[in-house]
């Protein structure tokens, strides 16, 4: 059985910790973070400090906090030979160069803490720096999920801008599409089937098959009467995001 350390309390670290504590062949030993009051809630999974000095002795610890934190708070650990493991998908494995056995555990997918994921589904992307620090890694994936990638760091971060087009970029589309529908007194949730289904598409099409809209319609009055619908900055995004869908179908608009 491997033990775990966690050092961080953010969305990746609370859902980390949720299966980590289900799971029968890991040991959550400890969550680490500088602040007691985010601690609280991973009291009932296993003992937490504050204290770097105060870390339980583990096989792994795994750093979860925020990418430009990752390099200082990994210099500060003084933890012998275990393997450390950063879990972003941003900073490459070198960050962690300072510990003997270091790699990366990135788990690709979007976290709220209210909201429940199934490990099970979510592709994990393991890299180490030695065959035996991989398969350790790669074991503590197997225990969680049935989607297990050998990613170096930099396909890992063309992952994760990847990422951020079609997850945090795409949920900021909804966010001004939902803006637009309160404006106009739309209820929102009639463009959730169309979200949904948008989504689906792509499991059996290239997205640039299944593109739509007036964009690819080369549909000059739709897009002039959406224009003088909107707000300059809305506009600006609009404008960009057709330009786009022009260049990539190569049609004039």
């Amino acid at each position: 059985m491997l033990s775990l350390v966690i050092l961080g309390t953010g969305n990746v670290a609370t859902h980390l910790a949720k299966v980590f504590f289900k799971t029968k062949n890991l040991q959550l030993k400890q969550v680490y973070n500088h602040r007691s009051n985010s601690l609280k809630d991973f009291e009932k999974y296993c003992p937490v400090t504050t204290n770097l000095d105060q870390l339980e002795e583990a096989d792994v610890y795994l750093i979860a906090v925020k990418d430009d934190k990752i390099k200082a708070l990994a210099a500060r650990l003084n933890i012998g030979k275990a393997l450390v493991l950063h879990t972003s998908g941003s900073v490459g494995m070198n960050a962690l160069r300072n510990h003997q056995n270091h790699g990366v555990f990135y788990p690709l997918q979007t976290f709220s803490k209210k909201r429940s994921v199934n490990f099970a589904e979510i592709p994990l992307c393991v890299e180490a720096n030695s065959k035996e620090n991989l398969g350790k890694t790669e074991k503590i994936a197997r225990e969680i999920s049935g989607k297990i990638f050998k990613i170096n760091s930099e396909q890992r971060r063309s992952l994760h801008v990847a990422a951020v087009f079609v997850n945090n970029f795409t949920n900021h589309l909804y966010q001004i599409g939902a803006e637009i529908c309160e404006e106009n007194n739309v209820a929102f949730e009639i463009l959730q089937p169309l979200i949904k289904e948008t989504a689906a598409k792509i499991e059996t099409l290239n997205p640039k098959q299944a593109q739509t809209g007036p964009a690819l319609r080369k549909d000059k009055q739709s897009i002039s009467n959406h224009l003088q619908m909107l707000s300059p900055e809305k506009q600006e995004i609009y404008k960009l995001l057709t330009a786009s869908i022009k260049n990539t179908h190569g049609k004039k608009l």
